[in-house]
């Protein structure tokens, strides 16, 4: 049962990309919660979550490309 290197790659570099969207969106919306009173307010938040959403879909992508490259589905 060999690996696909091709999509192992694909998978380890999602995960790559993922891991300091999951530090770096927290600490945006701390940043927006801090300063309620700005009036960027809404839209610091926004880009916050978007960026946690981001990186739970780049998780899901990178985990079923290795799960693909892994087990040949």
């Amino acid at each position: 049962m060999p690996t696909n290197k091709l999509l192992l790659n694909k998978g380890i570099k999602r995960f790559a990309w993922a891991l300091p969207a999951f530090f770096i969106g927290p600490t945006i919306i701390h940043f927006a919660f801090i300063n309620k009173l700005q009036p960027v307010f809404y839209l610091i938040l926004i880009v916050g979550i978007a960026i946690c959403i981001a990186a739970m879909v780049l998780v899901f992508l990178g985990l079923k490309f290795i799960m693909k490259a892994l087990f040949n589905d």
